[in-house]
C-alpha cells in the first residue's frame, strides 16, 4: 500500500548506568558465547496506538480528510478519514495478535467539539473512549474549557446539574447515567495554589516483566488560551521541568522505560506514512525535547494539529494531525534485563483512518477501509439521533462559503462574518452600544458552507463555527488602548505565532511586518468608517468573554471600562444569519499588510 514502516535514523543518547549494564551484559554474551547467556530473557514487544486533538469528532462525516501517497504514482491523494467507529476498528485491528499494546491520547480529547458530543457535555466522547479501551489521556488546554470542576466530573462520572435555558443535556446515554472516564487523565505540570498536583502526573503499566512509565504534561500556555475562569486556582508549570521531575521519581522506583505524552507541538517535514527530518523542525515541542532528561525514550505530542514523525536528540517524536483522522502506531522492544526501551527497536508510522466516504475509487483504493466497530457505531448513532433535529434545523442561507482563508493582512471571510454578527448583536440603540467588534481567530472553529444549492446553513453548521458558548462583552477603550491591543497580536504570548484579531465592518488599519514587534501598526492608519481613531477618544468595543478576560495573550482587554454583558456568541451568529439571509460573506479585506 506504499505505507510500510520506515526505519528510524538513530542518534546515540546519554544513557543510564542500568541501561549501560544491560547493554554490556548482552555484548558480553555475544562475544564470549557463555552458556548461561542462552537463558537471557527475550525482549518484550510493545505497540503504542495513539491519537491527538480528537475534539469530540465522533461522526465520520465531520472529521475531514488527510493526504496519502497514491499506491500507483506516489503522489499525494486526498482521503476522507476519521470517525470514532472507524478509529475504534483500526485500533482493534492493529492490536489484534500483539501481545502488549497501549492506547493513548495526547490531549484535547474533548472541547470545541461538534454538536453530537458538545450537546451532551462531551459525555459521548468519554463513553466512546471507554469502549475503545483508551488507557491514558494527557489533558489538553481544551479539557479546561468548562473549568476544573467539570473536568473532574468527566473523570469521576455523575450527571451534571441542569442549567436553566441551557441546550446542553447530561446522562442522555442508553443507560441513563454517566460513568465517567475509565482511563487515566494525566497532568504532571498542573498544580494548585499550594503546588500540589491536581491530576496524576504519571502512570506505570506492567508490560510482561517490564514496567513502563507514562508521564503527561499540557502546554504551559493554557492560561492564555483558556478562559481564566476555567483555570482559576491552577498553575501550569514548565513542561520539561515537570516531566524531568517525574522521570526522577519513576527511576527511583526502578522504572527505566519512560514515554512522555505532551499536549504541545510544532511542525516538521513529514506527512502520513512518512518519516520526516527533525533538523528543520520548529515549535515548542522540539524546544521541550531539547531540555528533556535523556532517560525519556519517546514523545507523543499534539496541540498543533500537525503531522510529523522524526527523531530529535535520539528521542522519537510523533504527532498525528487531529480529529481521529490518523492513528500514530509505534512499535518498540523492552529489555527485561535493563527494564528499558531498546532504542534501535523503535519504529513509528501515522496510519490514515480511512472511512470509505470518498466518492472516487482511486481515493478509496489508496488505503484499505476497515469496517466500523459496531458497538462504537451504535453509541455514536444514539447520540447523533438525539442531536439530529436540532443540528439539521435551517438557520439561514449563504450565497457563498465563509472560508477561513486569510487575506495577507490576516482577516478571513469567516472571521469577518463572526465579527459583524457580534457587532450587530451589541450595537443596539442604547448609548452604550458597540462601534467595533474584534474576534480572536482561534475562536472561529470552522468555515460556514452552504449545504445545498439553495445555500442552506444548519444549526449544526453554526454551532461548529462557534461552539464555545462565550458571552459578548462591550467595553470602553481609548484609541491609544485600542492601538496597544492590536500590537499584542505580535507580542507576548503571540510573539512566535501572530494572532490577528478579526475586525467588524467599518474598522480598518495597516501593519508592517518589517517593523519591530510592538510597533507594527502603521501610525495613523486606524480608521473607523473612514475617520481616524483618536488616541484620547473613547470607543465602545465588543469582544467575547474569553478575550475580555485577557485570553490569547490580549491582556489589555482587561483594562476596558464600563462593561456591558451581552448575548452568547452563537446566538449572535444565529441572529445575524436570520436577519441577513441570503448572506454574501464579505470578501474585501479590512486589514492591509503594508509590506
Amino acid at each position: 500500500m506504499g505505507l510500510a514502516l520506515l526505519r528510524s535514523r538513530l542518534t546515540v543518547p546519554a544513557v543510564s548506568t542500568r541501561r549501560i549494564l544491560g547493554l554490556a551484559a548482552g555484548l558480553f554474551c555475544l562475544v564470549l558465547g557463555l552458556a548461561g547467556c542462552v537463558n537471557r530473557p527475550a525482549p518484550v514487544p510493545l505497540r503504542l496506538l495513539a491519537f491527538n486533538d480528537f475534539h469530540g469528532h465522533l461522526l465520520a462525516a465531520e472529521s475531514g480528510t488527510v493526504d496519502v501517497p497514491d499506491p500507483q504514482d506516489g503522489m499525494p491523494r486526498r482521503l476522507r478519514a476519521g470517525g470514532a467507529a472507524h478509529l475504534a476498528a483500526l485500533i482493534a485491528q492493529r492490536r489484534a495478535g500483539v501481545p502488549h499494546a497501549l492506547v493513548l491520547s495526547t490531549g484535547d480529547l474533548v472541547g470545541a467539539s461538534p454538536l453530537t458530543s458538545a450537546l451532551f457535555r462531551d459525555e459521548p466522547t468519554i463513553e466512546v473512549m471507554n469502549l475503545i479501551g483508551l488507557d491514558a489521556n494527557v489533558v489538553g488546554n481544551h479539557e479546561f474549557d468548562k473549568g476544573v470542576a467539570e473536568l473532574m466530573r468527566l473523570i469521576r462520572g455523575g450527571c451534571a446539574a441542569p442549567v436553566p435555558e441551557s441546550p446542553l443535556d447530561s446522562c442522555a446515554g442508553p443507560e441513563g447515567r454517566f460513568p465517567g472516564a475509565r482511563f487515566t487523565m494525566l497532568g504532571a505540570n498542573v498544580v494548585d495554589v499550594a503546588g500540589q498536583p491536581v491530576l496524576p502526573p504519571a502512570l506505570v503499566r506492567r508490560i510482561g516483566a517490564v514496567r513502563v512509565g507514562l508521564v503527561g504534561a499540557v502546554t504551559r500556555t493554557t492560561p492564555t488560551i483558556v478562559s481564566p475562569a476555567g483555570v482559576s486556582g491552577l498553575r501550569f508549570e514548565d513542561e520539561a521541568q515537570a516531566i524531568n521531575r517525574q522521570v526522577r521519581v519513576l527511576r527511583e522506583q526502578g522504572v527505566e522505560a519512560i514515554i512522555a505524552l505532551v499536549h504541545e507541538g510544532g511542525a516538521a517535514q513529514a506527512g502520513p506514512g512518512h518519516e520526516g527530518d527533525c533538523s528543520q523542525a520548529r515549535g515548542e515541542i522540539f524546544q521541550i525535547i531539547d531540555r528533556l532528561d535523556p532517560a525519556v525514550d519517546l514523545v507523543l505530542s499534539g496541540h498543533t494539529h500537525q503531522v510529523y514523525n522524526c527523531v530529535r536528540r535520539g528521542i522519537r517524536v510523533i504527532q498525528g494531525g487531529s480529529y481521529g483522522r490518523l492513528l500514530s502506531e509505534v512499535d518498540l522492544l523492552l529489555d527485561p534485563a535493563s527494564g528499558d526501551v531498546i532504542r534501535g527497536s523503535v519504529r513509528a508510522i501515522n496510519r490514515p483512518v480511512a472511512n470509505g466516504l470518498d466518492a472516487r475509487a482511486a481515493d478509496r483504493g489508496a488505503v484499505a477501509v476497515v469496517p466500523p466497530d459496531a458497538t462504537v457505531a451504535a453509541r455514536v448513532a444514539h447520540y447523533a439521533a438525539l442531536a439530529a433535529p436540532r443540528s439539521a434545523r435551517e438557520v439561514g442561507r449563504l450565497l457563498a462559503p465563509a472560508t477561513l482563508a486569510a487575506a495577507p493582512g490576516g482577516d478571513s471571510p469567516a472571521g469577518r462574518l463572526v465579527a459583524d454578527a457580534q457587532l450587530a448583536a451589541t450595537r443596539g440603540a442604547t448609548e452604550g452600544g458597540a462601534q467595533i467588534a474584534l474576534m480572536n481567530p482561534g475562536g472561529v472553529r470552522a468555515e460556514l458552507r452552504p449545504r445545498n444549492p439553495e445555500g442552506v446553513v444548519s444549526y449544526g453548521d453554526a454551532f461548529a463555527m462557534q461552539p464555545f458558548g462565550n458571552s459578548l462583552v462591550t467595553m470602553s477603550l481609548s484609541g491609544a488602548q485600542l492601538l496597544a491591543v492590536l500590537e499584542q497580536q505580535w507580542t507576548g504570548a503571540n510573539r512566535d505565532r501572530a494572532r490577528i484579531l478579526q475586525p467588524s465592518a467599518g474598522f480598518h488599519y495597516r501593519w508592517d511586518a518589517r517593523a519591530p514587534a510592538g510597533a507594527r501598526v502603521v501610525p495613523g492608519s486606524l480608521r473607523l468608517h473612514g475617520e481616524p481613531i483618536e488616541p484620547a477618544r473613547r470607543y465602545r468595543v465588543t469582544v467575547n468573554s474569553f478575550l475580555a478576560e485577557g485570553g490569547d495573550g490580549f491582556s489589555l482587554f482587561t483594562e476596558g471600562r464600563d462593561r456591558l454583558g451581552g448575548a452568547q456568541d452563537l446566538d449572535a451568529l444565529l441572529a445575524w444569519l436570520r436577519s441577513r439571509s441570503p448572506l454574501m460573506p464579505e470578501t474585501t479585506p479590512r486589514i492591509e499588510r503594508a509590506d
